[in-house]
């Protein structure tokens, strides 16, 4: 399977499942259209039966009325009667006789009767000694008939018979119908069981094979899913071998391959920035160094306006070096997040030393922060989580207005600590919230009582610091002020 496809695979899959049910509906239905077939020829059989029956007992008493008619009339056309009836029911004689060994015995019975009749009959034809029926004349006068013949007891008896051996087979009859039609009802039990069974064994491995197919198929499918998420994510340290067919085994070695390229560009980014870096600084240093000597006059004195452009100099100067900074201090950043140092950390008092630091710049601007909750001990890097609560103060207290309130709340959802920063700053365009975050954005709501906001480094450190904690940030819809939450797992 490992040189299938992605689609040959899927079709197989298909052609399997459909195949495996289609063998149980069709051995179902054979199954079922011979059982159909049986009880159809043995209605068929059954009707023949009932009609041999009834033709049987209808000769029966025809014979018996025959019989009767010629012992008392003598005409040869009454003993023809009697053959010719004795001949029409050979046929039925035979078909029940065929049918089961009880009908056989019944109808050997029948047939014996039969023949002792017909013997008698051919004796009452036979001419007898004058002198014998002038003697019985005479001793029975009643008794003699206008031929002289009398049936003997013997005779009488099987000539009764004929109609209780009749209905005697009728009976049989009836009786072997009935065991024939719980016998097919038996068998048409049975073979419903069977193509129950059937159908459920087909289910099963249908549902095996579907299994089977979306495990081969979607568990690549999963693991490329995650990888793009790790490329997203910036995680590149982690080889991708994608398996299954061969067309996703052919893209997991191309977003493999992709994943090298990125870490060569990541790379090559990080030495272009940091030698970049290095470089301005050296003309940037010297460049401060002569706008300070022009503004402190060593060159001569300045005049009014030749001041007034060296501190846009200055100003400038210092500007561009602060970015430089920040720069290096976002690449540190994210080199650092990749070696965190983890130990058991308490937040709460973290947050206290981290309110502490802030006390200043928030006295000075007549910020008030409150501090609330209760949180477990955490796993973490103190020192990185230190830096991210600080810039997330300092933002709050940039952006509070003078005599404003910060609140910093911790509790616990699920198995993660969250940690809530709220101020009563400006806010967050709803369209920015998850902008917030990337390196160097600025929000179009500017702090109130500060020119030229910050860099939009801060933020961006939040973050890669917080998700190399397994963590999660978030700026969060607020109706005053901007709302950030940390959440960080405990268990």
């Amino acid at each position: 399977m490992r040189h299938l496809s992605f689609r040959a695979t899927l079709l197989a899959s298909f052609l399997l499942i459909a195949a495996s049910l289609a063998a149980a509906v069709a051995g179902g239905w054979r199954g079922m259209e011979a059982v159909v077939h049986a009880i159809q020829d043995d209605k068929q059989r059954a009707l023949a039966l009932s009609d041999a029956a009834r033709a049987l007992g209808e000769r029966s008493v025809e014979l018996e009325r025959s019989a009767r008619q010629y012992e008392v009339l003598g005409e040869p056309t009454l003993a023809r009667r009697f053959d010719a009836a004795l001949a029409e029911a050979r046929p039925a004689l035979a078909l029940l006789e065929s049918a089961s060994p009880a009908l056989a015995r019944e109808v050997a019975a029948w047939r014996v009767s039969a023949d002792h009749v017909a013997a008698w009959l051919a004796s009452l034809a036979a001419p007898q000694p004058a002198d014998r029926a002038e003697e019985d004349a005479r001793e029975d006068p009643q008794s003699a008939t206008t031929t002289g013949r009398i049936a003997p007891p013997a005779a009488e008896d099987e000539l009764r018979s004929l109609g209780v051996r009749a209905g005697r087979l009728a009976e049989a009859l009836n009786q072997h119908l009935g065991d024939r039609d719980r016998a097919l009802m038996g068998t048409l039990e049975g073979e419903r069981r069977a193509v129950t069974l059937q159908i459920l064994a087909a289910l099963v491995l249908a549902g095996a094979l579907a299994g089977l197919a979306g495990w081969w198929l979607l568990r690549p499918l999963g693991r490329i899913e995650h990888a793009i998420g790790e490329l997203g994510e910036n995680r590149l340290a982690r080889p991708i071998d994608i398996g299954g067919p061969a067309d996703l085994r052919r893209l997991g070695a191309r977003l493999d391959w992709l994943r090298l390229r990125l870490t060569e560009l990541e790379s090559d980014r990080k030495r272009v920035l940091r030698h970049v870096s290095h470089e301005l600084k050296t003309p940037l240093a010297s460049l401060r160094e002569g706008v300070a000597l022009l503004d402190d006059g060593v060159l001569g004195t300045l005049a009014p306006g030749q001041r007034e452009v060296t501190g846009i100099l200055a100003h400038s100067a210092r500007t561009l070096q602060e970015r430089i900074e920040q720069l290096l201090r976002l690449n540190a950043s994210q080199f650092d997040a990749r070696s965190l140092h983890l130990q058991p950390t308490a937040l709460l008092p973290l947050l206290r030393e981290v309110v502490e630091e802030q006390r200043l710049p928030a006295r000075a601007r007549g910020v008030t922060i409150r501090l609330a909750g209760e949180a477990p001990i955490v796993r973490a890097d103190g020192d990185k989580l230190r830096t991210v609560f600080s810039n997330l103060l300092a933002n709050a207290i940039a952006y509070s207005p003078a005599g404003g309130r910060v609140r910093i709340e911790l509790g616990l959802a699920a198995e993660n600590v969250v940690i809530d920063c709220g101020d009563e700053g400006p806010g967050i365009e709803p369209d920015e919230l998850e902008r917030i975050f990337e390196p160097f954005f600025r929000g179009r709501r500017s702090p109130p009582a500060k020119t030229g906001g910050g860099s939009g480094i801060g933020l961006a450190i939040v973050r890669e610091f917080i998700c190399a904690h397994r963590g999660s940030v978030r700026a969060l819809p607020s109706d005053r002020g901007a709302h950030f939450r940390v959440e960080l797992p405990h268990a």
